[in-house]
């Protein structure tokens, strides 16, 4: 086991401390690249595995129910194996996982595929900022962490563009093997440069990590198979009663257990209580809408798999261009009013996709997906540090994996919810395309719909719950 304690207090300014770093900035632009190149491949990738399109949502299910199910592992698994053991093995599972994908002929090995690649994806980027963590001293983390996300912000604006430029003149294969010389480079430079730095590990909550993980992969897994051709009923109760037991059992399990996976504690907390749940409902909606957008414009406006990738950047160029008013904005209006009109807002904003298809006007969707970026980028930053505001020390590390965990849950639930809407209005079939046509609009009225709900939570949160001024002038300061 190395010892930490050279390493730690390097100045960011140290060039090996600066190459460790952006070994870890390897790790976050694999994995956010990952979430946002595959949406735009769908259509091609139904075409070549002979699937329906608006049933390819399972693609992207399997990689974040994964991620999802394994995130509280990953943590332990540090300190157990050490940083550097685990970094690179996420790394390697990641890019065993992309030529899996890439090699697949069929749906059911490229979900395997996806599941490998979400075992290392879960484990990239957790165990990459514990890294910075145990790389630099505390007063200089915030500034390793600015250099290590900076880059992979460049992952979602890249994404969709890049990951339809490759389907469009290459084949949609290449939106994974483009993964495995930048984790090749990346495992490397690991074993190289990367201190093994490990600690003692605590008590890891087994029972209560397979109860949860058992609850989310089971009650996701029913909720999808609602949108087969052929559902077994009685297999999807089994899965919705394991599901729901799982549930339960942990509840049971949980109850005044100090060593839980999550501290029941946590709930006591009223504002916790209400950003959580303001949180995965509000998450659900959004999750649905980097799905639906590209397959919309692809297969009901006729874009070709690049013209809709490049129809994603302004999205992901509003939400940057937000984050510095976040805060000066929930100072003015108040977190309560804030989330429940910036949720109210997307809602609105979503329905100018039909509004679009219906009178014609492609024109009116880059405003409009930046606008929707911008309403989104609100609204995260605004649920995240609302959740978490009021939390004490002792529950800040539990509440924090909590929400993590939750968010991923989300995008699986969110994606699950969109594709079966699509299957229901498509009537399971390829219809012609005005019915296909017809469908994305119904369905994105659903989705507004769905959007807008979560406003009833956020008008329950009080009002007093509304100055960061101490925190705004602690950002200037810094």
């Amino acid at each position: 086991m190395d010892k930490p304690d050279r390493s730690a207090t390097q100045a960011v300014s140290s060039p090996r401390l600066r190459w460790q770093l952006w070994i870890v900035t390897i790790g976050f632009f694999m994995q956010t690249l990952d979430t946002t190149i595959v949406n735009t491949a769908l259509p091609a990738m139904a075409h070549s595995l002979q699937q329906n399109p608006l049933h390819m949502h399972s693609v992207i299910v399997a990689y974040v129910l994964t991620v999802a199910v394994t995130l509280p592992l990953s943590g332990w698994l540090a300190d157990r194996f050490g940083v550097r053991n685990v970094f690179f093995s996420a790394i390697v599972l990641f890019s065993v996982g992309s030529l899996f994908c890439a090699a697949a002929t069929t749906l059911h090995q490229l979900l395997l595929a996806r599941v490998i690649q979400g075992i290392g994806g879960a484990m990239m980027v957790p165990v990459g900022r514990l890294t910075v963590m145990k790389l630099v001293p505390r007063e200089q983390y915030m500034s390793a962490m600015t250099l290590v996300t900076l880059p992979g912000q460049i992952g979602p604006l890249l994404g969709p563009a890049l990951g339809g430029l490759l389907v469009e003149y290459a084949s949609w294969h290449w939106i994974f093997l483009i993964n495995l010389p930048v984790g090749l480079i990346g495992a490397v430079a690991t074993l190289w440069l990367l201190p093994n730095i490990s600690l003692p590990p605590g008590r890891f909550d087994f029972k209560g990590f397979f109860l949860l993980a058992l609850a989310m992969a089971t009650l996701t897994l029913a909720l999808d198979a609602h949108q087969q051709a052929a559902v077994n009923s009685l297999w999807v109760s089994v899965q919705v009663m394991v599901g729901v037991s799982a549930v339960l059992l942990y509840l049971w399990h949980a109850r005044g257990n100090d060593n839980a996976l999550f501290s029941l504690k946590l709930f006591k907390q009223p504002i916790f209580s209400i950003g959580l749940a303001g949180s995965f409902s509000g998450r659900i909606g959004s999750a649905m809408l980097p799905f639906m957008a590209p397959l919309f414009l692809q297969i009901a406006m006729g874009f070709t798999p690049f013209h809709a990738g490049l129809m994603m950047i302004p999205m992901v160029l509003g939400n940057m261009s937000i984050k510095r008013l976040v805060v000066q904005l929930v100072n003015y209006f108040g977190y309560r009013n804030t989330l429940t009109g910036s949720t109210l807002a997307l809602a609105l904003v979503v329905l100018m996709f039909p509004v679009s298809a219906l009178l014609h006007l492609p024109w009116l969707l880059p405003p409009v997906l930046f606008l929707q970026g911008m309403i989104n980028g609100v609204r995260f930053s605004a649920m995240n540090t609302l959740t978490l505001k009021e939390l004490p020390e002792q529950l800040a590390s539990s509440g924090n994996s909590m929400m993590s965990m939750s968010q991923q849950l989300t995008m699986s639930i969110g994606v699950t919810i969109a594709g079966i809407i699509l299957g229901a209005f498509a009537h399971q079939t390829l219809a012609g395309p005005a019915d296909i046509h017809l469908a994305f609009i119904k369905s994105w009225f659903c989705i507004a719909l769905i959007i807008a709900l979560p406003a009833l939570i956020f008008l329950r949160v009080p009002k007093n719950v509304s100055k960061n001024t101490v925190l705004v002038q602690h950002k200037r300061g810094k």
